[in-house]
């Protein structure tokens, strides 16, 4: 998961997140433009940073389950179950989780029989995934390393697929980068599986008290990103964060698709879900018996994720 800021959580007092425009007259709750000693324009830095504080709540939440991975050796996220008919088997297949966070999907796909390897940027993020797979004895690799340098640390035409799970790519500046380090992993024939938050939902306002859907932030890439500066996260946690700060990237679902296209992979199948892991419109879902979130008026008003697969061509 993730995405820190756009409507997925709330500060404990309702307070409502507050987009910060880079380089505009708004300025940063720490003063001008340095956020924790930080200049703005290290945007993965202060993503990083953001993300290693978060990780011990996320791992301690409800929402990630850990404790039922470790209960029930058959367990598996919400995220993965959402898409085992999609997904079809796995067993056997060498597979890389990009962006892997604390590696419950990581691990979820090792229950599937697939021979996993886990990969982020945040150390702390690790940390926890290594302790989810130690006390589910899953045999499973979690390696540091930015996304866009995965090949150089994984090693290139290693694997069978490449998955990306919800909210991922909105921590990226440039999809075509990210579109070629997927064809760079994959052997010939090997495919990608993506879960994302549609960039239809990225580009709503919060939750207005009419209920009205408004587009208010960027659908299509942008070389600048949106700034966030909110005291929350996703998960159910008293934590008080200090590091508040974060960088997002929206891309359109055309840009996505033809990134890959272009890239060597051939689109084998593209569909939009009514639905989120997660209460993207506080106030306006209603969540059903399998973690999923819709609209409550019209829910076919709005697609809130969708899920790609491709194959690597030759």
């Amino acid at each position: 998961m993730g995405r820190q800021g756009l409507r997925i959580s709330r500060a404990a007092d309702g307070a409502a997140l507050v987009a910060v425009p880079l380089g505009g007259e708004t300025p940063l709750a720490g003063g001008g433009r340095v956020c924790d000693g930080l200049a703005v324009n290290d945007h993965r830095t202060v993503n990083r940073v953001t993300w290693d504080e978060r990780a011990p709540a996320h791992a301690a939440s409800p929402e990630y389950g850990v404790e039922r991975f470790v209960a029930d050796p058959e367990h598996l996220s919400e995220v993965v179950r959402f898409d085992l008919p999609r997904l079809g088997d796995v067993s056997g297949l060498r597979g890389v989780h990009l962006q892997c966070h604390i590696g419950t999907d990581t691990v979820s796909l090792h229950r599937l029989g697939a021979r996993m390897t886990g990969l982020d940027f945040s150390g702390a993020s690790l940390v926890q995934a290594r302790r989810l797979a130690e006390r589910t004895g899953a045999a499973v690799d979690f390696v540091q390393a930015d996304v866009y340098d995965a090949p150089q640390a994984l090693g290139e035409a290693e694997f069978d697929l490449v998955y990306t799970g919800v909210g991922a790519l909105c921590w990226l500046p440039e999809i075509r980068r990210w579109a070629e380090v997927v064809a760079a992993l994959l052997r010939p024939g090997g495919r990608l599986f993506l879960r994302e938050g549609h960039p239809m939902l990225w580009a709503l306002a919060d939750p207005r008290p009419d209920g009205l859907l408004a587009v208010e932030h960027p659908y299509f890439e942008r070389p600048e990103p949106t700034a966030w500066d909110e005291p929350g996260t996703y998960v159910e946690t008293d934590v008080t964060f200090t590091h508040t700060l974060s960088y997002e990237w929206n891309h359109g679902l055309g840009e996505v698709v033809t990134a890959l296209l272009d890239a060597g992979l051939d689109l084998t199948m593209l569909t939009e879900h009514d639905s989120a892991p997660w209460d993207a419109l506080p106030g306006q879902t209603v969540r059903d018996g399998h973690g999923e979130h819709r609209l409550r008026d019209r829910p076919w008003r709005l697609p809130q994720t969708y899920t790609l697969q491709a194959r690597k061509r030759g």
